[in-house]
């Protein structure tokens, strides 16, 4: 066999070998965003769940929770192009308006962080803050994420 077909060879299979790299990074960064996700989500149930009465109102569970939904804090890097295929409800309008999803996420930060310093205030208070991050995770879904 020539020197240069063992290059051409092997410049292929590290070729293949880089393509295989990315989707195996792309679905790492997928699971990453949807363990994130899934954590917001409960965080979230949860508060609803005091606001709503079904479970008695807990400032430090409140608190935490909102900490919970604050640490989406730089999540926008779980975003990344290329990572919109796989097993992912994200919409490919994310990619489309990116400055704007994570504007959007920053804002949910921020009023989480606001929520959570309610929470000392009580029930009423919590639920006020707590109704502004609702309206933040529920514009981002409307917009970047697909239904199932």
């Amino acid at each position: 066999m020539s020197k240069s077909r063992v290059l051409a060879g092997l410049s292929i299979l590290a070729g293949v070998a880089v393509i295989a790299s990315g989707v195996a990074i792309a679905q790492d960064v997928v699971a990453k965003r949807k363990e994130m996700m899934k954590a917001v989500g409960g965080a979230t149930k949860q508060s609803v769940q005091m606001v709503k009465g079904e479970v008695p109102f807990d400032a430090a569970k409140a608190k935490a929770n909102m900490a919970t939904i604050a640490a989406w804090e730089g999540s926008a890097a779980l975003f990344p192009k290329g990572s919109d295929t796989g097993d992912t409800t994200a919409a490919p309008k994310i990619w489309q308006t990116f400055d704007d999803f994570e504007a959007k996420g920053k804002k949910m930060v921020a009023d989480a962080a606001t929520a959570a310093k309610a929470a000392a205030g009580g029930l009423d208070a919590f639920k006020t803050a707590f109704g502004e991050v609702t309206k933040a995770c529920k514009g981002c879904h409307q917009q970047y994420r697909i239904k199932k």
